[in-house]
């Protein structure tokens, strides 16, 4: 389109730009994954999201306002306002989501480790794991064929760190950090048990562990369908418990006792 058309459509309300050589038709406003299309527009042709940004695309991590974050090939492009450019001498596998070129889920998580906390990117590993964007016990084998880049080293550490465990969420971790300083054996995560996958499971003792976090269990559906599951367990003859997310976080004494006294009642049930 010439310029004189584009100033002419500027100028009529019929285009707005979001950034230099990219318009909203119509409207300025746009959704955020029009703005998220926009800023790899902005960067041209070979830049995807990444960082932050990517994680909020692939619904592994939070979304956060402020500047986008864009992936170019070094060297090859200019900064723009409200984005925050990452050149990279290695570029590798980009993806598209809903129409959006974004680095893959590995690069994605190597990203991460390079700037959030530890518990935050532990929580990005399970979700991805979860809505199976990787496999948690291949990718320390896929982070070995990585190039030296930031993030790679402390991915790994992550990994390999005693404390880090397939869990869910904040929620999980806690409850696993609760069974430890009870002295109990570690259970399976995520282990599904006919048509339900649940959060903790003792195999020897048939014992089943369920945390209730904040996002979930709120609804009456949502508890019709718990109490569901804890009558298929007791079908199948399991002995389940129940946790809620305040128990956890607030009342660990009181769950680590509970937990205390009904492992001692199960071992003498299976002596």
């Amino acid at each position: 389109m010439p310029p004189e058309t584009i100033r002419a459509r500027l100028e009529a309300g019929r285009l707005h730009q979001l950034w230099a050589g990219v318009y909203a038709v119509g409207r300025p406003d746009v959704d955020r994954l029009g703005r998220l299309k926009a800023a790899t527009l902005a960067c041209g042709p070979d830049a995807r999201l990444s960082h932050r940004s990517a994680a909020e695309l692939w619904r592994i991590g939070r979304e956060v306002r402020g500047a986008v974050d864009v992936s170019v090939p070094a060297g090859s492009r200019p900064r723009r306002p409200g984005i925050r450019l990452h050149r990279r001498e290695e570029f590798g596998t980009t993806r598209t989501v809903k129409g959006i070129p974004v680095a893959d889920p590995v690069s994605v998580l190597i990203d991460l480790a390079a700037e959030l906390a530890t518990e935050e990117v532990e929580d990005a590993v399970n979700e991805a794991d979860r809505l199976d964007l990787i496999r948690t016990h291949r990718l320390r084998l896929a982070l070995d064929r990585e190039l030296s880049r930031p993030g790679v080293g402390q991915l790994k550490r992550i990994l390999d760190a005693q404390t880090f465990s397939r869990a869910a969420n904040a929620l999980e971790r806690r409850f696993l950090a609760i069974v430890r300083d009870a002295g109990i054996p570690a259970p399976e995560t995520q282990r599904r048990l006919g048509r339900n996958r649940v959060d903790f499971f003792w195999p020897a003792l048939g014992f089943v562990v369920e945390t209730d976090s904040l996002r979930h269990h709120r609804t009456a559906a949502e508890q019709a369908v718990d109490l569901g599951r804890d009558q298929a367990h007791a079908r199948a003859g399991l002995r389940s418990l129940r946790f809620t997310h305040s128990q956890v976080f607030n009342r660990s004494d009181h769950v680590r006792e509970v937990l205390i006294d009904a492992f001692h009642h199960l071992h003498d049930r299976a002596r």
